[in-house]
């Protein structure tokens, strides 16, 4: 994950309504010539004509290397992205990618169990596929405010029938976590994707009942802190090319602290999803919030995204 992958120019070949405010879109190279290769879990970046860059997880079959699809849910109150998705791109487009790298893989099992609330369908759809593919046991709960507005309910209907769930919340209420984790402790893997709310309430659930281990979750946006992690107040970042001691205080980010003090870091998404930031860290323990990392890079805490990620000493030294 060091290193970002390359940038590639694709061309929308097909744009599609999944759900209500959901679209999907259909990539392919301009010549059509392969796709850089991937797996279930994977996102890439999309590349805007405004420039900003937003992160969708791939959600078609990787076994066909001529296309790639996403699908966008609109977020009226979003920073601009999926609105820019919605209204500003055509069929027949061409844009810029990067990627595809993936921070939510799905290890190789026998028994799975594939928890999605929303938009978060989007990666499972692809875990699912691949455990069919495997011919592994698996099992999918999938919530969602109503049923227009969850997205590609028929195809996973016809790929896993009774194995399928669906579970709108204006006609069952609220997924039932002691239910999942009673599927989950019955030897399987749980790999979930979807708001905050929902994954938080199913690490505290999978907590109490002894399951932590088994849940693999993405989430949308940068975890909280992780306990005993030490806050702003108190960090120095020591530029180690420049000998410059740079203090963050509690209410900036490692980033904002950084430029601040006039030090120039690429940056897209802020949000420890996109990679850009990705900084050296010579000294000092990294508290990772970003959403990236896999857990034996963060342990080697050689490499830190600074738009999230802050520290578990009082000091950082940085490559910079």
């Amino acid at each position: 994950m060091s290193a970002l992958a390359a940038q590639l120019e694709v061309q929308v070949t097909g744009m599609r309504l999944e759900a209500e405010g959901v679209i999907s879109l259909e990539l392919r190279a301009p010549e059509r010539t392969p796709l850089p290769a991937w797996n279930p879990g994977a996102h890439i970046d999309l590349l805007l004509p405004s420039g900003l860059v937003r992160q969708y997880s791939l959600c078609g079959d990787p076994l066909d290397n001529t296309r790639l699809c996403v699908a966008v849910l609109l977020e009226a109150k979003g920073r601009g992205g999926s609105r820019e998705v919605h209204d500003g791109l055509r069929v027949g487009q061409r844009i810029a990618i990067r990627g595809p790298r993936n921070a939510f893989p799905l290890e190789a099992g026998q028994r799975y169990l594939f928890v999605a609330g929303g938009i978060g369908i989007t990666p499972i759809l692809a875990m699912a596929r691949a455990a069919e593919r495997a011919g592994a046991d698996w099992q999918l709960v999938y919530g969602g405010r109503s049923r227009r507005s969850m997205a590609f309910i028929d195809e996973l209907l016809a790929l896993g029938g009774e194995r399928v769930s669906i579970q709108p919340a204006d006609e069952t209420g609220l997924l039932d976590l002691e239910a999942i984790a009673a599927l989950a402790a019955d030897d399987r893997h749980t790999y979930s994707c979807g708001p905050a709310p929902l994954l938080d309430a199913l690490s505290e659930r999978f907590a109490v009942e002894g399951l932590a281990e088994r849940l693999h979750l993405e989430r949308f946006a940068p975890a909280a802190p992780a306990p005993g992690a030490a806050n702003g107040q108190g960090l120095t970042l020591i530029l180690a090319r420049s000998g410059m001691e740079v203090p963050v205080a509690d209410d900036r980010s490692v980033l904002q602290a950084l430029r601040d003090a006039g030090c120039s870091v690429s940056t897209s998404c802020e949000q420890g999803v996109c990679g850009m930031c990705e900084t050296r860290v010579l000294a000092g323990e990294v508290d990772h919030r970003d959403m990236l990392l896999t857990d034996a890079e963060r342990a080697r805490n050689n490499v830190m995204m600074v738009c999230v990620s802050r520290a578990r000493t009082a000091t950082l030294t940085l490559d910079l």
